[in-house]
């Protein structure tokens, strides 16, 4: 059994949460000695695909005509796509009839967690599909609690050892949720907030390009870094903020549970059934209440529940996510 991992436009996406799903994967398959390649021009079994574009459209209807297997990984939705660069909201729904043409062509849908799995399985179109929740994954080796880690990135941004550093990650889009995050930053100036990530900002929203020119004395937008420095700050900042909108799972939490960072996250239907809050992170339903809750936070009228969190990092070993690719790839085969 030989897996084609094909993902069109690597390097331009490599820098996303996307590349960051597609490294997962290769070593997901490493893990569990299934033979892959990244080249179309190879023979193989089962062509497993992670974008829509065009050339993946058309590489998934050549394999579909050669008798190959197609696993289409269906790592977008609309839902997702609505809060993103400057005109998505008008696109949304071409967008959608796009994705349904694109995941159709797969004999099975892989998509990251139950919850965009269930807003795959209400597309017109794709409801008698197979459709398996899998997570991204997580590398529990690489992403840990290391003080040293956190010293180093204290070190690099000159925070003092005394300073309450609140991080953010993500792409310059809307659905993220910078411009709240940005607003925070204004209303709390006692603490230092820093933003990990990049995309170009004109293809964004007047609200991010703002908030991102926004100069204040305790706020810093990083731009892209690679992931030994994301590993460093969750280690060293005192509180993960993730104010996104819409996510089909949002890595950065999973990589905050497992470096037992504080963490307070937007409560929207995602995270409904996967964090409890209070129990293992917190939740915060607008900027009012993540206001509130950050200074109870890091004043410590609220109980660390990283332990529990460090649960959830578990649940989504990358380990684990080799073994459910491995038996899809079999029922796939089959």
């Amino acid at each position: 059994m030989k897996v084609l991992l094909y993902a069109e436009g690597l390097k331009t996406i490599g820098k996303s949460g996307l590349g960051k799903a597609i490294k997962h994967q290769m070593t997901a398959l490493e893990n569990e000695h299934i033979e892959y390649t990244l080249n179309p021009k190879e023979d193989y079994d089962i062509l497993h695909i992670n974008t829509y574009f065009l050339k993946s459209y058309l590489l998934a209807k050549k394999a579909k005509k050669k008798g190959k297997k197609i696993v289409y990984h269906a790592h977008s939705t609309e839902e997702d796509y609505k809060n993103g660069f400057i005109l998505s909201k008008q696109t949304s729904k071409l967008f959608k009839w796009w994705l349904i043409k694109c995941y159709s062509l797969g004999d099975v849908i892989i998509t990251p967690t139950p919850y965009s799995k269930k807003l795959l399985e209400g597309y017109q179109g794709l409801e008698n599909k197979k459709i398996y929740d899998i997570s991204n994954g997580i590398d529990l080796e690489f992403f840990k609690e290391n003080s040293k880690y956190g010293e180093d990135f204290r070190k690099k941004y000159g925070y003092k050892k005394n300073d309450q550093v609140i991080i953010g990650i993500g792409l310059y889009i809307e659905r993220k949720g910078i411009v709240d995050f940005v607003e925070l930053a204004k209303r709390l100036p006692e603490y230092q907030f820093i933003w990990f990530g990049y995309s170009p900002l004109a293809a964004t929203t007047k609200k991010v390009r703002d908030a991102v020119n926004t100069k204040l004395e305790n706020l810093k937008f990083a731009g892209y870094v690679e992931k030994e420095e994301i590993r460093a700050a969750l280690n060293g900042c005192n509180l993960y903020l993730f104010p996104t909108l819409e996510e089909t799972e949002g890595i950065p939490i999973i990589e905050a549970c497992a470096c037992k960072t504080n963490a307070i996250i937007r409560d929207i239907p995602i995270f409904k059934d996967w964090f409890e809050d209070g129990y293992d992170v917190y939740k915060a339903k607008d900027v009012n209440e993540f206001e509130e809750k950050i200074k109870k936070i890091l004043n410590k009228e609220l109980p660390s529940v990283t332990k529990n969190a460090y649960q959830r990092a578990q649940e989504r070993d990358i380990k684990i996510v080799g073994k459910q690719l491995k038996k899809v790839y079999k029922e796939v085969m089959k």
